[in-house]
């Protein structure tokens, strides 16, 4: 790793890449999120403090354990401006993130074991499968694609009732429908 001497108090974004491990389009990523900033020289070149070390290690140590980008920015902020991240701040998120991420671990043990019956059992099957068909609240209606039917109406015929497709899609729901 290379040695940046204690006087130089801002790095450029490659002397902040070998630094800190992360590749100079994931440095870029980060300010773009607001996890660290930079200041622009005459040159239009970015110029980190040396605290944006810190910032870094701080942000991919939390990605590491499966923190959310918008939490650690959210931690980050709660930081005052220009000021390292230190272990007592690390101490402080890390209780505050340990209940979600305990959530995460059982959520994944179900999930694991889940997966063990499926692989026991063999079937797959669409009606009680777990993970071909987790919380199935419309299956006990029937198989296949119910709830475009029921939206359209019992006149409207599966081939849009005369209708233009242009009319079709324009009632036609979308995902967050």
């Amino acid at each position: 790793m290379p040695q940046i001497p204690e006087t130089i108090q801002e790095l450029t974004v490659g002397q902040l890449a070998a630094r800190s491990g992360a590749a100079v389009s994931a440095l870029h990523f980060y300010e773009s999120k607001g996890l660290i900033s930079s200041r622009r020289t005459s040159g239009n070149q970015r110029r980190f403090s040396r605290d944006a070390l810190r910032r870094v290690a701080f942000v991919r140590a939390a990605q590491r354990v499966g923190i959310p980008l918008a939490t650690i920015r959210e931690a980050l902020a709660e930081l005052p401006e220009g000021r390292t991240p230190t272990e007592e701040d690390w101490a402080r998120l890390s209780r505050s993130w340990r209940s979600e991420l305990d959530e995460r671990i059982k959520q994944l043990n179900r999930l694991r074991d889940h997966l063990t019956d499926c692989i026991g059992c063999g079937c797959l099957s669409l009606e009680t499968c777990v993970l071909s068909n987790p919380d199935d609240a419309f299956g006990e209606r029937g198989a296949g694609s119910r709830l475009l039917v029921e939206r359209r109406g019992p006149a409207t015929s599966a081939t849009g009732g005369g209708r233009s497709s242009r009319a079709r899609a324009q009632q036609a729901p979308c995902c967050g429908d």
